[in-house]
């Protein structure tokens, strides 16, 4: 089978990794890499033996699909230009730095049939993939992702720049529409938004409450997802994920689950169950573009396509526009 051509533009911390990945993802022949600062570029170039190519526009040329690594505010201009030249798409998130640009590029991929996959990297976490044999429907969600603060990043708001991630799983674990959103949050140490809180509710009654902050003293990328008679933590940090299940005290199953006792009253009285699902060994952002590749050779749909990108930008903004509302309330009173 022939292999698919890609290139990489942007070699920033996380382009440097992509490039570093994509000579190791099956299918596909990295044909070289663009970066705006030459130098860079060159010098990750020469670690990688990789061509690098002075003119994005040259570059593009010469691939059948490209990663864009670059600043959010750059990912509309550079992945309209691949479109135009019929390239498939794989863009970091978030998806664009607008709706009115992520709508646009979302349905030009339509029109073109071209593959458009947003890089939400946490979906392809072990922790979330060793749930892949329980049905999952969560009514409560309770995130905290907690990181020290790092000037890179800090162009955007913080719900852009962590909080997005488990925007984007709560998004494809709650199938309902979003009802509302409240959210509250504050620039301590940037000129944006460093540390937020957010209540998205949903149609079908579920609610996720996330919290982001990039001005903690430790790290903490912990989710707890509550469902009837199932309780699922999740640590993004370990990739290890432990499920609490409510079954018949006749009904427990045999080992590796242990028997916590029993709880609830009545007729509800249920034994409580533990499991921790098998931890998979995989590294998830070559997974993500192994995906990527595969949905491109094979003809088929990426698993996170831009309109999931674009739907996880749209919240996103909701809470974000919540909180500039709130504060400027506060500044009135």
């Amino acid at each position: 089978m022939e292999k698919l051509k890609v290139g990489v533009i942007g070699t920033g911390h996380l382009g440097k990794l992509h490039t570093k990945l994509f000579k190791q993802v099956e299918g596909c022949e990295l044909v070289g890499i663009y970066d705006m600062d030459i130098a860079k570029a060159e010098a990750v170039a020469n670690e990688f033996n990789v061509k690098y190519f002075k003119s994005v526009d040259q570059l593009i040329e010469k691939i059948d699909a490209v990663s864009i690594v670059s600043t959010t505010s750059a990912h509309y201009e550079l992945v309209k230009k691949a479109f135009e030249q019929n390239k498939h798409v794989f863009v970091e998130k978030p998806i664009t730095a607008t709706i009115a640009e992520g709508e646009e590029l979302v349905r030009i991929a339509g029109v073109k049939k071209l593959n458009f996959q947003v890089g939400h990297i946490e979906r392809f976490n072990p922790a979330l993939l060793s749930l892949d044999k329980y049905d999952l429907n969560p009514l409560f969600i309770q995130t905290d992702r907690l990181s020290q603060f790092n000037p890179r990043g800090t162009d955007v708001a913080v719900v852009l720049d962590l909080m997005i991630h488990d925007i984007d799983i709560i998004l494809s674990l709650v199938k309902s529409e979003v009802a509302s959103v409240n959210a509250s949050g504050v620039a301590v140490v940037s000129d944006t938004i460093d540390i937020a809180n957010a209540r998205i509710e949903f149609e079908n009654g579920a609610v996720a409450n996330v919290t982001a902050s990039r001005i903690s003293q430790k790290k903490m990328r912990k989710m707890r997802m509550f469902q009837r008679d199932t309780y699922i933590t999740l640590d993004f940090i370990t990739g290890v994920s432990e499920v609490y299940r409510l079954v018949s005290p006749g009904e427990i199953p045999d080992n590796p689950f242990i028997s916590f006792g029993e709880i609830g009253v009545g007729e509800r009285r249920k034994a409580v169950v533990y499991e921790q699902p098998e931890q998979k060994e995989v590294n998830a952002l070559q997974h993500e573009l192994q995906l990527f590749v595969n949905s491109v050779l094979n003809k088929t749909k990426p698993p996170v396509t831009g309109a999931d990108g674009l739907k996880a930008l749209k919240v996103a903004e909701m809470i974000i526009k919540e909180i500039e509302e709130s504060i400027a309330r506060a500044k009135v009173n």
